[in-house]
């Protein structure tokens, strides 16, 4: 899907890392939410609450999924998943273009 319909978004931006990595919030009709972002080049780790879907439109990246000793490099497009309450690492060589799905269950 390359457009979402009859959303509402959040103005405030997410920013995380001095500035390296933002995104906005994508608020559904159905209450599911989601976030498009940006990820400049750096190393990154994350925690989750829920189950997240990273959907990676652009950009060159590697993660480090929980548990894991294997990374997973990206270039271009790719997707991965990481299970709620853990936290991943990533490697962003170049600006990455994101949407992050968030799965409550």
């Amino acid at each position: 899907m390359s457009q979402f319909d009859n959303v509402s978004i959040v103005k405030k931006a997410n920013v995380y890392f001095d500035g390296k990595v933002t995104s906005r919030v994508v608020l559904f009709a159905d209450g599911t939410k989601k976030t498009l972002g940006i990820m400049l080049p750096g190393d990154y780790e994350f925690g989750t609450d829920c189950v997240e879907i990273m959907e990676i439109l652009a950009g060159d990246l590697k993660v480090l999924l929980p548990g894991e000793t294997e990374w997973i490099h990206i270039q271009g497009e790719g997707e991965f998943q990481v299970p709620a309450n853990t936290k991943f690492k990533l490697q962003v060589a170049e600006v990455s273009d994101y949407c992050c799905s968030y799965i409550y269950e």
